[in-house]
């Protein structure tokens, strides 16, 4: 377990959890994060150090922007890295981390907009600040009151929620 003043770094990467819904577009849009916000109504009174990585939906990450996350985290101080991420290539991304050493990575989304009353980012972000705390080296996924190691989870498009995989792995 990590010492309360141990930091942990947060990167963002854009995703549905930092979503804003344009009326003239009728469509959403990634805006400016407001993961501070959450952590500061939340209370949080660990460090933490906030990263902007990319401003994009996840079907938009490239090669180049995942290269850019793994650069950024195995380039950081913090051994503790919470990543914000949009869930629909959240494991590609997980995939590409695996190789980083010594790193407890969680990666956390949501399913609504921070920005809306009833999303589910405030808990996911929490349980990913709690996951990084506690989890052993290695990468995860926190969503819906979940952890997941990244290599034994996929999201369930059906059912809206990630789901576990038996891989054949202890």
């Amino acid at each position: 377990m990590l010492s309360p003043e141990t930091p942990i770094l947060l990167l963002t990467t854009g995703g549905t959890i930092d979503k804003i819904y344009f009326d003239a577009l009728s469509d959403y849009q990634v805006g400016e994060t407001v993961m501070a916000k959450l952590l500061d109504i939340a209370r949080v009174k660990r460090p933490f150090r906030i990263e902007e990585v990319t401003r994009k939906d996840s079907l938009e990450l490239d090669d180049h922007d995942r290269a850019l996350i793994y650069a950024r985290v195995a380039a950081a101080p913090e051994n503790h890295v919470v990543i914000t991420h949009g869930t629909d290539t959240m494991t590609d991304t997980a995939r590409l981390l695996r190789d980083i050493p010594r790193k407890t990575i969680v990666l956390v989304g949501a399913l609504a907009p921070a920005r809306f009353g009833e999303s589910d980012a405030s808990f996911n972000l929490g349980m990913a600040f709690a996951t990084a705390q506690v989890a052993e080296p290695g990468v995860y996924i926190t969503m819906s009151g979940s952890v997941f190691r990244a290599d034994r989870v996929v999201k369930d498009r059906a059912k809206g929620a990630f789901v576990p995989i038996d891989n054949g792995v202890d």
